[in-house]
């Protein structure tokens, strides 16, 4: 087989999104800069944390409501669920939440469980269309897609996503049960228990990867011809997002002006900001590999697209301004 061979030899590699398009880190994060203020990715995320602020809700109910019918209502399942969800959030927001699902999940029932899954599509595909919109803009093309296929998509990656937590969820809350289980039966209880407890913040990690890759891959109308489980843009947007909300956590525990002057109205004010954070560090995420896409394009890169392309190749159809 040495033609086989040969052609094997000859085909070009694809390139990696990890050499940056050929930039450096400094010229990538000033035109990242320079894409976000472009966008308006600030503005933006703004409309996408009043669409969250509107699904957080109705997407807890109908969580609950499904536990409630399998497990009963107030049941222990149901109160981790709540507790682990929101551990993430600032603790101000965190009870508010906590304390708006402990009283809307009082009774659960099939009305209850439709309520809270149509609210719940309405509202976060919402928000989810507007992340489709601004990753548009990155790269700077115009939405195409029919209306049906448009809102298709937005609603499945926000089912897909909300599986996604719901299964994260499940492996955080009761990993260490199966893995007890697991571990008596083979006889290496402690040593599966222990191994578990380093394990699931890796796999805890890769769930947010896979979510954000899902989002970057589907949202802009643009063709990808290879699909990339970890790209800079999703670790930079996942970084960004634990940082900030690290630093939101840090700032509110030391400086809790927005209770202290808004009252409890300041727990929606502090949820509402860290949804927004969490909006900015997604198109953030987007704008990184839309520079990198748009630097390989005009390197040369064959699978690359220069902004405003759909297919490599193809003639710009760039936004209307």
């Amino acid at each position: 087989m040495p033609q086989a061979d040969e052609q094997q030899k000859t085909a070009p590699e694809r390139p990696s999104p990890w050499n940056l398009g050929g930039l450096t880190v400094r010229q990538l994060t000033l035109r990242v800069w320079h894409g976000i203020n472009e966008d308006d990715v600030f503005g933006r995320a703004g409309q996408i944390a009043y669409g969250f602020l509107f699904a957080v809700f109705p997407l807890f109910m109908f969580l609950l409501a499904i536990l409630g019918i399998v497990t009963g209502p107030h049941s222990a399942i149901q109160q981790h669920l709540v507790m682990e969800a929101t551990d993430a959030m600032p603790p101000t927001a965190a009870q508010v939440v906590q304390h708006v699902v402990t009283e809307t999940t009082r009774v659960s029932g099939s009305g209850k469980l439709s309520f809270g899954l149509i609210l719940t599509l309405i509202a976060a595909t919402s928000a989810m269309t507007n992340i489709m919109d601004t990753l548009n803009a990155a790269y700077n093309v115009r939405e195409g897609r029919s209306f049906l296929k448009f809102r298709a998509i937005a609603v499945g990656l926000t089912v897909a996503i909300g599986i996604l937590i719901v299964v994260a969820l499940t492996i955080v809350l009761y990993g260490n049960a199966i893995a007890n289980t697991v571990g008596n039966f083979v006889g290496l209880s402690g040593v599966a228990t222990w191994t578990w407890k380093i394990a699931q913040w890796p796999v805890a990690v890769f769930f947010l990867l896979f979510a954000f890759a899902l989002i970057y891959y589907f949202s802009p109308d643009v063709e990808f011809p290879v699909w990339h489980w970890i790209s800079p843009g999703a670790v930079a947007g996942v970084f960004l997002w634990a940082l900030v909300s690290f630093a939101l956590r840090v700032y509110l525990h030391f400086f809790d002006s927005y209770s202290k002057t808004y009252g409890s109205l300041g727990a929606v004010m502090i949820l509402l900001l860290w949804f927004y954070v969490t909006g900015v560090a997604i198109l953030a995420g987007g704008e990184v590999n839309a520079e990198i896409e748009n630097a390989a394009a005009k390197k040369g890169v064959p699978e690359a697209k220069e902004k405003g392309e759909k297919q490599p190749g193809t003639k710009p159809q760039r936004r209307a301004a």
